[in-house]
Parts: C-alpha cells; structure tokens; sequence
C-alpha cells in the first residue's frame, strides 16, 4: 500500500521529516520510514497555495480589459489555475497523488489549510473516492506531538465541509473583488481619479472603521467642563478625593447650583468622614493568548505591526517553541495543562530564582475544554530554549516568546494580593471618595516586573485603580476638605492602532478591549478571521489605503475617496454586517448551509452594487466634494513630481515613472527622453536631477562605484547628448 503525506509547504514537511526514524530526499518530495506509519511514506508538499482561482480573462477575452458593459461577471462554473511558478512542484504533487492508495492531509489545521489540501487534490482530477483519505491534526511541530498525531489520525472525509466554508469564502472575496473594483475604479476614473481602487468583502468595511474614527476625531469640538475635587487633610497626612458619583458641570450655573443645593463652598471647610472600607482583594493572573490578542498587546507593548507578529508566532511555532498560532481562544484543555505542569522544573531555568513556579490544580479562567473547538490558545510547547538559542531569533520573535512565556507560566504563580482602602468623606451634603491600594503580595506580577508595568495595564481588567497609601482615618473623624473645581476639556476618540483595528475586527466594530468580554461577543464572529485580519490590514497599508504614523492608523486621501463612494452601500461598509456573512459562512462548514446558498446571496449584493452605485455617485454632494479634494491634492502632487523641463523636447516635464524618470510628453510618440534612477552603482534622487536640468551639473555626489577597479568614487554628473556623464573638475 503506497502512502503520500500531503503537507503545505517545505518546512511543514521539513518538520515531518525530522520525526520520522529514516529519511530520504528527492526533487519536491522525502521518502520516510517509520514505526508509526507502518512501513514507508513519501512526504510531498505545496508552496503554500499552489492552486488559485483564475483571473477574469479566463472566462472570456470581454473580460481581459475592464468595461463597466462587462459587469457583473458571474461564471457558470468557477475556474481553477496552478500558477507558472509552481506547475513543477504540482506535478510532482500530482503524480504521487495518482499513484497512491492513501493520502494524509497534513496542512495546517485550520479551514485554510483544508482549502490548500484540497484545492491541489482536485486539481489532479484523482478519484478521491477511490482512495483512503485521512486527516493530521496536531497544535504543536514538537516531534512527540507529531507521532502522536499520525497514531491518531482522523477521517478525512469529516474536514471536507471545513474546505466547503474555506472555498466558498474565497469565490466569495473574488466575486466582490472581481466586480466591485473595477466598478468602483472605472467610475472614479470618469471623475477624473486616477488609481486602481479595491474592494474587499472584509478589507472595505474594515478601511471604513479607520475612516469613521479619523471623521470622529476631524468633527470633534471639545467642550469645557469642570469636576470638583477635594484635597483631604488630616491628623495622619492628606489625600485626594473626588465626588461621588462622579458629574461633570458643562456650566457655572449648574455647578453654583449643586454647590447651594449640596452646602459646598470652594476652599477650605470642615468635613466629616463617613465610611472607610478596608478589603482584602485578589487578581490572577493574565488570560492566555488568542492570536488577535497577542497580536493587540505585542503592539501596543512594542508598536509591531498585526502581520509582523504572526510571522514572529509562525517563524517558533516551525521552532517547535509556540503551539498553533492561528487560534481564536483564549482556552487550553485539560491535556495541555497537564504537559505544562509536568514541565515546570524545565521552565524555572528560564526564570530567576526568586521566581518559583508551583503545581497547582486547572482554573476555569484557563482551561475549558468546552470552550476549545479546533484549536486551544497559544503556550508555550514542552521543548525550553537555551539562551543561546533564543539569542538566535529577532527582536521581536523574542518579545513575543517572552511574551507568551511569561502569560503561559503565571498560571503557576499564586494570585496578586492587594489591601483595597475606599473613604467616603461628607463635605457639606455632598460626598467625594478615595481609593488607595497597598500591594500585600506580588505573586505573577513579580514575572513582569522587568515590564515596566505594561503587562498588568493590557491584561488584568481588573486591576485599574493606582497605588496611593491613604492615611489612617476612623468613622466620625473631623476632617480638613479643600474643595476646587478642576477645569478640563472633554477629549476626542483615540485613532486606531492596528492592536486596537485588530481588536475592532474581532468584535465587529464594538468597543471590546479584553477577552473576556470578546467571549460575550464572540456569536458576532467579527470581521475576517484569526488568519486573515493580519493579512487584511497589510493589504489596506500596501495599497496606500491606510497610513500609520507614531504606531496610529488613519485613512489616506485615496482611502478616504474610496469610504465616500461606498458610504451608501451598508453592505460593503457595515462591520456588523460583514460579520453576520461570516457566521454564514461558519454555517457551512458546520453544514447549516451551503455554498451555493451563500454565494448567490454574495452575486445578489454585487447586483446590487452595479445597479446602484452609479446613480450614487453621480447625484451625493458629500461625494462630489471629497472628489474635489482629491483632484486638488492631486495636482499638488502632480506639480510636486514635476523635476524640471525636458531637456529634449522643452514641452514637457521630467516625472518619476517608477523604475527612471521620463519626459511626461511621452504620450503618442511625442518624448522619449528619460535617465536612469541608478547609474553606476549610485540612486540618483530627485534632488540631483532637479538641480541636473536647472543649471546642467549637480552638486559633487558621493557612492558612484568603479567598473573598473570597484572602489568608490565621488564626481559632478552632467548631461551630454542627453545623457548621463561625469565631470571630475572642480
């Protein structure tokens, strides 16, 4: 019987390989032998996705150019290529898949893996039915969980709806990609708007997050307020309290008024305190990581980018570090518990002395089985890193080892004890209170006290009170209170980070920062998934859609364009929305639903979109304008890129044409003229050519490098018969 183990990619199977007892490699493939697999296997693997859907033209040559007559496309039948730069490796994938009598889906456990599986299955056009189909499904690349998984592997049959869901939410981002960009790009085109414009079943509606903040932030008006406060003084030292509950007074009348109706005069006066809690209180530690979580705190502890952290997360989960990073729960099941607390003597070598981990029996807060579906949160595996080995990886694959490390082994710390004092003091008949808390025992926090505190700010919801010492007082004791009215002014929303966009993603624009309350939300399944929201952001930053600046998202003029024209298309802005279309799509994999169910739903909102958006855009007045802030910032910048006259034609103007610069007359024949953006081993920038056609010489410049000899060199660069030259004079 021949086996073939499918695995995603080289170092997936690299990691296979290494499990089994021999091992031999071929062009595209390994032979193994092992006691787990009964004899012989080979191992072959894909670059990732070797199979993509086709593009447009495919369907028809109508298609190979955009044309507003053309839309919408909706094929009959979706076509599938293997793309020219990995037709070799498919072969050899093919033909082992033909030969073979039973194939193992190795790919990474998740819907996407399931879709690359199977995506290059049927491609091959193999009976699948007449082979035995079997299933991988591991968290960890660690060599003991790797031949556990093979002597338990599962029916590959039962993941097939998982490719179902997987497949469908592809056709699904292509149709609306597909139809919605060149509709969108071709009528801004008419407008006078140049640029390619995408949209996106998730990317769009995300975008519209960031610009919905950014017009939140450009509306705001900040508006006077006042609070009162009062300093405390007494026998044993003075405090601050403030009044209970807490008003704001928008005006001088309002705050005259409950200063007459409450007995309050400004200053000093005596006072009476009324009640003092004292209450001992305690905080465990962290919740584990899901990955959108860990990719929150990693950048606002660190200022990383979403997409940045998964590939530090997958570079030590292939490390054999991290278990399964894709994950969206915070939960482990008794089983991983259970290997840590095994493990704990190997942990403490990382760890200071004074720092001692404790076995102690599994919390709800972090294990629930119940709670686990396909995959448990992220920990660290069994296999401990030496220093040397850590010192091995980049910066922020050790923050996010450190990271993950230290939330994974405060579960074996003892709780963070607090004394809670809160006095209420009486000033007249109004009532301002004080919360002071004293740190009794450190227990997991003492793990990131080298933090600088950022650990217990991002994780522990709980603890938000500071850390004053308030003084001794007893009920009925007189008192000093001098009252004052603190002058603020209310402050606009936060901008976006991609930590906080991540966030937002996950819980379909609600305001949820911990996750806990993520758990609340989680029947909304957000926007995209855990595998996809990096990938989503970078993709809205690439296309110049999304601008960071100081770790702080906000929306381009391009993207700002962009959320203008869809503003009245609620299907395509909505993240409450876009979630619910992707809970149906969780409906298939669970085969609630089919694929051709959602997909027509899909073709009737591009319908939609191509009767509509038209008319929409030609009649909105919000949308007219934000066009003629576009066509303006455009022709500053067209002005800005603007080097000098052609020295060739003297009509036109030297612009950057991305690989040189070129005469802008160039249209119909007219210009041919351009110089190179690097010449003898130098970039030429736009300065030195700026200053090459004003006076014909630049400054000396510095970097060229010899032909000849390879040695640097430094010159004036001249033009002669409109070309670059050298001019070694003074």
């Amino acid at each position: 019987m021949k086996t073939v183990i499918l695995a995603e990619k080289p170092s997936q199977a690299g990691a296979y390989v290494d499990a089994m007892t021999q091992s031999e490699r071929g062009d595209g493939f390994y032979t193994v032998t092992d006691l787990v697999l009964n004899g012989t296997a080979t191992i072959t693997y894909g670059f990732g996705h070797l199979v993509a859907l086709a593009d447009p033209s495919a369907y028809g040559e109508q298609y190979a150019k955009w044309d507003l007559a053309q839309l919408p496309l909706f094929p009959d039948e979706y076509q599938f290529v293997v793309p020219d730069d990995k037709k070799k490796q498919f072969n050899i994938v093919k033909r082992f898949l033909q030969e073979t009598d039973t194939i193992i889906v190795t790919t990474d456990s998740d819907r996407e893996g399931e879709n690359i599986a199977w995506s290059i299955m049927k491609q091959t056009s193999i009976d699948l039915k007449a082979k035995t189909l079997k299933r991988l499904w591991i968290n960890s690349l660690e060599k003991e969980a790797i031949l556990t998984g093979f002597a338990n592997l599962r029916d590959g049959w039962d993941y097939y709806p998982a490719f179902q869901e997987a497949q469908t939410r592809q056709i699904s981002d292509w149709l609306v990609g597909m139809n919605g960009s060149p509709l969108y790009t071709l009528l801004l085109r008419e407008k006078g708007i140049r640029g390619v414009y995408s949209i996106g079943r998730v990317q769009t509606p995300t975008l519209y997050l960031v610009y919905q903040r950014d017009l939140a932030i450009q509306n705001f008006k900040p508006t006077p307020y006042r609070e009162l406060k009062a300093t405390i003084t007494t026998n044993n030292g003075e405090f601050t309290a403030h009044l209970e509950p807490n008003t704001r007074f928008t005006d001088s009348q309002s705050l005259n008024q409950f200063m007459v109706e409450h007995q309050v005069m400004m200053g000093q006066q005596i006072a009476t305190i009324t009640d003092v809690q004292r209450q001992a209180k305690k905080t465990a530690s962290p919740r584990l990581f899901s990955l959108s979580w860990l990719q929150s705190a990693i950048n606002k502890q660190y200022h990383a980018s979403a997409s940045d952290v998964l590939k530090a997360v997958q570079t030590l989960y292939e490390a054999k570090l991290l278990t399964y990073p894709r994950t969206d729960t915070p939960y482990i099941t008794e089983q991983e518990f259970q290997y840590l607390s095994e493990n704990l003597s190997a942990y403490q070598t990382l760890l200071p002395a004074a720092i001692q981990l404790t076995p102690s029996e599994p919390k709800s807060r972090y294990v629930n089985g119940k709670k686990v579906q396909e995959h448990h949160a992220i920990i660290v595996t069994k296999t401990v890193p030496t220093a040397d080995k850590l010192a091995g990886f980049t910066q922020l694959e050790q923050q996010v080892y450190e990271l993950v490390f230290k939330t994974t082994m405060a579960m074996f710390l003892p709780d963070y004890e607090y004394e809670e004092t809160v006095i209420i003091t009486q000033v007249g008949q109004a009532l301002f209170k004080a919360t002071g808390r004293v740190p009794i025992k450190s227990g997991w926090k003492a793990l990131f006290a080298s933090d600088n505190g950022q650990q217990a700010s991002e994780h522990d919801e709980d603890d938000t009170q500071g850390n004053e010492v308030l003084p001794v007082v007893q009920t009925g004791q007189t008192v000093q209170a001098d009252v004052v009215a603190d002058q603020k002014m209310t402050k606009p929303p936060v901008p976006y980070t991609e930590g906080t966009l991540i966030t937002a993603m996950k819980t379909a624009g609600k305001t949820v920062t911990d996750e806990s309350s993520q758990e609340i939300l989680k029947e909304t399944e957000g926007i995209g998934t855990e595998a996809t929201r990096a990938n989503v952001l970078e993709t809205l930053k690439n296309r110049g859609y999304l601008l960071v600046e100081k770790n702080k998202l906000r929306v381009s003029t391009q993207g700002a364009t962009l959320c203008q024209g869809v503003a009245l298309q609620p299907l395509l802005t909505s993240a409450e929305m876009t979630a619910s279309w992707e809970k149906a799509l969780q409906e298939i994999g669970t085969e609630k639903r089919t694929q051709a169910n959602f997909l027509s739903q899909i073709q009737r909102f591009v319908q939609k979109l191509v009767d509509e958006v038209p008319g929409q855009l030609a009649t909105n007045p919000v949308f007219n304008q934000q066009i003629a802030t576009h066509k303006a910032a455009q022709a500053e910048a067209d002005a800005a890129s603007k080097l000098g006259q052609c020295p060739k034609c003297h009509v036109g103007q030297l612009v950057d044409r991305g690989k040189f610069y070129g005469c802008d007359n160039y249209k119909a024949g007219h210009c041919d003229f351009s110089l190179p953006k690097h010449w003898s081993g130098k970039s030429i920038t736009p300065t030195a050519i700026k200053s090459l056609l004003k006076t014909g010489r630049t400054n000396k410049l510095s970097g060229f490098i010899s032909k000849k000899t390879g040695n640097k060199f430094s010159a004036v660069l001249t033009l002669k018969d409109g070309k670059l030259a050298f001019d070694f004079g003074k």
